[in-house]
């Protein structure tokens, strides 16, 4: 089974976070995420979420400490998660024309997230 290498921005701004709808024709399609990607072959998860964030947002990032990491498998791929507190420079456009929300930590629980999110929305959400 492969395994792949997923970063992740949890951006909080005024008590609300920043989630992204992911896209048609990807794997889980339509559900909420925090806003990141894959990791490219020698890319470390820093320079990613970095890379990540400027493509699907337009926008430069501060990284801080990791929140969370995880690895949850799915029928065909495992997920290597890897959850950053961060701090955008900017605001953040939905450059693919995705879905894009602020949301308070009770909405948290009311949008469908990928199952390997449960963890950090249980965590955030309380």
């Amino acid at each position: 089974m492969i395994t792949i290498v997923v970063t992740a921005a949890v951006v909080e701004q005024e008590g609300r976070f920043l989630v992204t709808e992911r896209l048609p024709g990807v794997h889980l399609a339509g559900y909420w995420e925090f806003p990141g990607g894959k990791c490219e072959d020698g890319e470390s998860l820093t320079v990613c979420l970095a890379r990540e964030l400027r493509e699907e947002l337009g926008v430069e990032v501060s990284i801080g400490p990791e929140l969370m990491s995880l690895t949850h498998g799915y029928q065909d791929r495992r997920v290597e998660l890897h959850f950053f507190a961060c701090e955008l420079k900017g605001t953040p456009v939905p450059l693919l024309r995705q879905g894009l929300r602020w949301v308070s930590r009770p909405e948290l629980r009311q949008l469908t997230f990928p199952p390997a999110d449960a963890e950090l929305i249980e965590l955030l959400a309380r």
